[in-house]
């Protein structure tokens, strides 16, 4: 049996101790690197699809403004005559049957179509 040592360790000890701890440390630190490049490729690869979003949305406006302005302006919509007006019109016949100028049955067709319309 070989004797062993008691108390502190010899030369040899200490070297290997040493070695690992190094060993151990730089493989820590590599670890740590590689760690921070993925992420920092993960994130300009985040910022570069954020990007190509709100260029493709400036774009799809842009197509749309552009659709937009080559349109041809839309007709003005036809006011309804207004309900002086078929009032004023329902006078007018009225005054023109009362001079004698229109039947009743005149009247009563013109009527129709004003209240109609």
């Amino acid at each position: 049996m070989i004797p062993r040592r008691m108390g502190r360790p010899g030369l040899l000890g200490t070297m290997a101790r040493t070695a690992v701890i190094t060993g151990t440390a730089t493989a820590v630190s590599g670890r740590m690197q590689r760690r921070g490049a993925q992420r920092e490729m993960e994130q300009e690869a985040a910022y570069q699809a954020q990007q190509q979003q709100l260029v493709d949305q400036a774009a799809a406006q842009a197509a749309a403004q552009n659709a937009y302005a080559q349109q041809p302006p839309a007709a003005a919509p036809v006011p309804a005559p207004a309900a002086t007006d078929r009032v004023s019109q329902l006078t007018a016949l009225a005054d023109l049957k009362a001079q004698g100028l229109l039947s009743e049955e005149e009247f009563a067709t013109e009527k129709a179509r004003i209240l109609s319309s």
